[in-house]
């Protein structure tokens, strides 16, 4: 099965057919850097992340684009909320916004270019719009006239009064049309601005992202990428200028990725639900939130709760019990595993027969339309079953079956290699910090009474240690070398 994926603006899945062979440009809208990280944020760059890695998987050269919006409405106020410059607001913003990237795992940011920093390259773009009749100043301000633009309204598939109802426009009278946009905005007393020909002003939003995009991946280019709550205006705005200028197809394909929903209500600042990154993981490890991000198909709503943060935190810990189970068995890490990169140099290896099945459904949910939650339903498959090999042939043993112990680890290498596609497993997850010396002899001295106990077949006082620990977060663990404890998160 070749890649499928599903077009917003043709409302359908297509086969995926590059500008240029081998290669993919991809421009996902950022955040405006105001407010500290929400985890709402990182649902897109967690997404199109995983996304680059896939059609790394598949050969393809990824150019990764991420706009930072340092200049905004939102930006100048808070700035003066807080008594500061819309820049050291912007820059501090920036830091948190990359440092939760970072936590999350999210490496396959090629470009994050700052409007600020392209402002000559907007200018010309408006000129450019003005000059061929798509755009007009009016007041030190300058609109895109939507009436100019035949097909204005196609990524919505709805006309322009259709928009316009649904959605709140900005009302001045300097506009011909209701549902013109701004390109440009002249400055008021204190705001920041740039000289212009229409006078000292600021981009508007949409310029800003179709500049940006042009300037890195030409004027048509593979995907472009954001949540669906900006698939009008900003998407709609940025699709008309930017065809309008260029003459061309600004994106090939358009995805929209679902938005996290707390309750009923998107999570957004505006609504007043939303819980900062940097809070979050306070409480939950980096990988559990990735995880929970990925677990539904992109284009689905992410429900956000500490319940379902829990049910995803217990099933990684099968995972890293299994992590444990591989290193005593082979006296290797599962972290030190080299896997292959890619789908042909995977194909050029092989699977053994009873491996085959999960890499070829996890390449098929990944190939239709990027189904990162049915691809992670495969990992548990895999998992289960190499628990299964583990205890049917008892690879922990020293006399385990040679073939059982190659057919362990090529499962184990299977699941490495898929898992990296998935941006998950990267290095090992630190222990909770509760293992010193006294608490790891008292849990010793514990495990001890309990062996005696039950040697004495006192199954009852056995059973209580077990059960008394069970209810402190200790989980004991019977295996063939011994017992074993684990301090649950």
């Amino acid at each position: 099965m070749a890649l499928r994926v599903y077009n917003t603006l043709t409302r359908t899945k297509e086969p995926f057919q590059t500008v240029h062979p081998g290669k993919v440009g991809m421009y996902v809208c950022g955040p405006t850097v105001y407010k500290p990280s929400h985890v709402g944020h990182m649902v897109g760059p967690v997404i199109f992340d995983t996304i680059k890695r896939y059609l790394t998987y598949l050969g393809y050269q990824v150019s990764f684009v991420v706009n930072i919006t340092d200049v905004d409405d939102k930006l100048i106020v808070r700035a003066r909320e807080l008594k500061t410059t819309v820049r050291e607001l912007a820059d501090k913003m920036t830091v948190d916004y990359l440092d939760c990237l970072k936590k999350l795992n999210v490496t396959g940011i090629d470009r994050m270019p700052k409007a600020t920093e392209h402002i000559g390259e907007m200018i010309e773009m408006i000129s450019r719009l003005i000059c061929d009749g798509y755009a007009y100043a009016s007041e030190g301000d300058v609109y895109f006239d939507i009436s100019k633009d035949e097909d204005y309204g196609k990524l919505c598939n709805r006309d322009p009064e259709q928009m316009a109802a649904g959605t709140r426009i900005e009302v001045s009278e300097k506009k011909r049309n209701p549902g013109d946009f701004a390109l440009w905005k002249a400055s008021k007393p204190g705001e920041p601005e740039w000289p212009s020909p229409w006078g000292p002003g600021r981009p508007g939003w949409h310029i800003e992202c179709s500049a940006m995009s042009i300037k890195y991946l030409g004027h048509t280019f593979d995907i472009h990428g954001g949540g669906l709550d900006l698939q009008f205006p900003h998407h709609e705005n940025e699709l008309a200028q930017a065809e309008s200028y260029s003459g061309q197809t600004f994106a090939r394909y358009w995805l929209h990725n679902g938005l996290m929903k707390m309750g009923q209500s998107k999570m957004a600042g505006s609504v007043g639900n939303v819980v900062n990154v940097v809070d979050l993981l306070k409480q939950h490890h980096p990988e559990t939130v990735r995880f929970l991000l990925l677990s539904t198909h992109y284009r689905s709503p992410i429900e956000y709760s500490e319940e379902r943060l829990q049910e995803v935190r217990r099933s990684l810990e099968g995972f890293y019990r299994f992590f444990e189970r591989y290193e005593r068995a082979t006296k290797t890490s599962f972290y030190a595993l080299t896997a292959p990169t890619t789908r042909s140099a995977s194909e050029a290896q092989g699977h053994a027969p009873e491996w085959q099945p999960y890499w070829q459904n996890f390449v098929e949910a990944m190939d239709d339309d990027f189904n990162t939650g049915g691809a992670g339903g495969i990992l548990y498959e895999l998992l289960n079953k190499l628990n299964r090999l583990a205890d049917e042939k008892k690879v922990e043993s020293p006399d385990a079956p040679a073939e059982a112990m190659a057919s362990f680890r090529a499962g184990a290498l299977l699941l490495r290699e898929l898992s990296q596609i998935l941006g998950l497993f990267a290095e090992p997850v630190s222990k909770p910090a509760a293992n010193d010396q006294v608490v790891a002899g008292l849990m010793q001295l514990l495990i001890d009474l309990r062996a005696e106990a039950r040697k004495a077949r006192n199954f009852a006082l056995g059973d209580q240690i077990r059960q008394r620990l069970k209810e402190l977060h200790i989980t004991l663990e019977d295996r063939a070398g011994g017992t074993t404890w684990r301090l649950e998160s």
